[in-house]
């Protein structure tokens, strides 16, 4: 990402967190889990719902700062192999929005979550996502991300092998990122799982067959009004990854 493009995702992160009603960033991160639950999670909607997910928050970005995309963390690479979070992630100059943001749900909510998972939010009246990430080299590896779009060619295993990649990533990182329910508080949440629909991408064009069950295309993806046939094809959709990265 230049520091152009930094810059302008930068503005747009800021200008959704201040809006307060279901265009803004509190409404969007409260889709995944509280208070909205609608995530899909350890089933054959897991790829598509979060592909819906991140479309319709990257065009309510765009809202704000036209033309500003979602970028993707590569944690497979050098540098997040030795440095992890990426640095514009973890910058704690005052006026970064992408080192943690608000999380917005009601106090009863953040009693629960106090008091079940300790750590999770930050202290006070208006807690905070926190992080409490793993050590570097504990990140995902190239070749372990190259066998699973190389060897798993039925959609819903190779599904189930990116999946428990993901859900380590999430564990990696720790604190709001480990718990569901308020994991896309956190703004590296968006960079974690636009990574995860990259390698979705690149899988599709190694296998272009490996479609999911036909049983399930006309199946919503609720709360959105996309169905999992209308995601398939990111080219319908108008936009696509990089089919390699640099460092």
């Amino acid at each position: 990402m230049t520091d152009a493009q930094l810059s302008s995702f930068r503005q747009a992160i800021s200008a959704s967190k201040g809006i307060n009603d279901n265009r803004g960033y509190a409404y969007w991160a409260g889709l995944h889990g509280l208070p909205g639950q609608f995530c899909q999670h350890g089933t054959t909607l897991f790829l598509p719902w979060h592909r819906a997910y991140l479309y319709l928050f990257e065009k309510s970005l765009q809202d704000q700062v036209p033309g500003v995309t979602l970028p993707w963390w590569d944690w497979t690479s050098t540098a997040s192999h030795a440095q992890g979070i990426p640095a514009s992630y973890t910058d704690t100059s005052a006026d970064n929005p992408l080192q943690n943001a608000p999380v917005s749900i009601s106090s009863d909510l953040i009693d629960q979550v106090r008091e079940q998972l300790p750590g999770a939010i930050s202290d006070g009246a208006d807690p905070t996502t926190v992080r409490h990430s793993r050590s570097a080299d504990q990140l995902p590896e190239a070749t372990t991300i190259d066998s699973i779009l190389t060897d798993y060619p039925q959609f819903d295993d190779f599904s189930t092998q990116l999946e428990n990649v993901h859900n380590w990533l999430h564990v990696w990182v720790g604190g709001s990122m480990s718990v569901i329910p308020i994991a896309a508080f956190d703004p590296v949440f968006w960079a974690h799982h636009a990574m995860i629909d990259r390698l979705w991408y690149l899988w599709q064009m190694k296998h272009p067959s490996g479609t999911p069950s036909p049983d399930i295309l006309n199946t919503a993806l609720a709360p959105f009004p996309l169905t999992v046939g209308q995601v398939l094809d990111m080219g319908r959709l108008g936009y696509d990854y990089a089919v390699t990265a640099a460092d």
